[in-house]
């Protein structure tokens, strides 16, 4: 792979984004006490963080398409290096949400301009291994974010975690200014260019797909301390070590998933994790009954997941090969608006019934990604197998 030292560079902004996006669940309890508001309210700082990812960057990304990729992703990562020094100062809560709301912003373009500008810089069959790598540091700041959070944030306060990631930020930022090349559009891209490209069938059935798939990840895990209480009688310490090796499957599945795509296909690769994601969230219902089942069916059903994602987002750049940022930046929030779509119908499910039957509407949501897969991959190969005959044609 061509640039892979650049790749990893360009990861390791998106982990020092993602750290900055979890690390308050860590330390939500010294955030409230210190800011004097309640726990709930402390949680809208990682809420509007989410939200500005989804709503704000994927505009942004529209109005700036044929701005210089590198210059784009130097000022967003420089706004997000900055939003974290003003976390150092005395300032009221609402002031901590416009911070938070600019740190969303800044660093969910920079997160869709670095996947975009890695699949410019490898070859054309690397891509999907470049965005694994990417897609590689995002899962592995949900596996550190918060152990490192909550570590420091008993040394040296939880302001200073900001102030930490801030400036291991500048690393990244200083090699990509040497390093990376001005990255821009031959041709200039119009407004109703991009909008007629979220038109198309094929890339709305594509973000449906996203949206149900996370939703069904996101609808389990969220809660997945109380469904393990619930279906085992692990301890505490016990649910953090599996938890921890979760992660790590996260963080395989992700790199692994973008090597499948380039070996066997994006198709391939999405199917294969869809339909073991669904097996998994199957047979949740009696995993609890064996410990050793229980960690296998979890490692796995992590593995699958995460494997999905840089085949889906490699997907999505075939589909729109001229202006990739758009598709990756929708996504994204697709991406934002499943875990959200996820952990509200968890929440409304163990309002009313049990968290044991969580997995089983997470089941549901997987089936309705895997059915508009099939649609959307058999409607594909039509088309492509009809440009084949009639290319054949004298």
């Amino acid at each position: 792979m061509k640039n892979k030292g650049i790749i990893y560079v360009l990861a390791l902004a998106v982990f020092l984004i993602g750290t900055i996006e979890y690390i308050i669940t860590g330390v939500i309890e010294l955030i409230a006490t210190d800011l004097e508001v309640t726990t709930s309210k402390a949680g809208l700082l990682v809420t509007v963080f989410a939200l500005a990812a989804a709503v704000i960057a994927p505009i942004l990304i529209t109005l700036t398409i044929n701005a210089d990729r590198k210059k784009l992703l130097l000022t967003t990562l420089s706004i997000f290096i900055a939003s974290n020094a003003l976390m150092l100062l005395k300032l009221s809560f609402e002031a901590m949400i416009w911070i938070r709301i600019i740190q969303g912003a800044s660093g969910g373009i920079s997160t869709v301009v670095a996947m975009a500008v890695a699949t410019r810089l490898v070859e054309k069959e690397k891509r999907g291994s470049a965005i694994g790598i990417i897609l590689m540091g995002l899962s592995s700041s949900l596996v550190l974010g918060v152990p490192i959070g909550t570590f420091f944030s008993e040394m040296f306060g939880w302001r200073a975690l900001f102030i930490i990631v801030g400036l291991l930020s500048i690393l990244p930022l200083l090699i990509i200014f040497k390093k990376i090349p001005s990255i821009k559009e031959d041709d200039n891209i119009t407004l109703g260019m991009q909008l007629s490209m979220l038109k198309s069938p094929a890339i709305l059935t594509a973000l449906a797909i996203t949206l149900f798939y996370v939703g069904g990840y996101a609808t389990l895990f969220t809660y997945i301390t109380p469904f393990l209480q619930a279906s085992s009688t692990l301890s505490m310490t016990e649910i953090s070590g599996i938890l921890f090796l979760a992660g790590i499957c996260s963080f395989v599945g992700s790199k692994a998933g973008g090597q499948l795509a380039d070996a066997k296909g994006s198709t391939f690769t999405i199917y294969l994790g869809l339909l073991l994601q669904g097996a998994t969230l199957m047979l949740f219902a009696v995993a609890g009954v064996n410990l050793l089942v229980l960690v296998i069916v979890l490692m796995v059903f992590m593995l699958a997941t995460w494997s999905i994602s840089p085949a889906q987002q490699l997907y999505l750049v075939t589909l729109a090969p001229r202006n990739p940022d758009i598709a990756l930046s929708v996504n994204t929030s697709f991406i934002q608006f499943g875990f959200a779509l996820g952990s509200g119908l968890g929440g409304f499910v163990i309002s009313r019934t049990s968290v044991l039957y969580l997995n089983w509407l997470g089941f549901g949501a997987v089936c309705l990604a895997l059915l508009l897969a099939i649609l959307l991959f058999t409607k594909a190969g039509g088309k492509t197998k009809s440009s084949l005959q009639a290319k054949q044609l004298p």
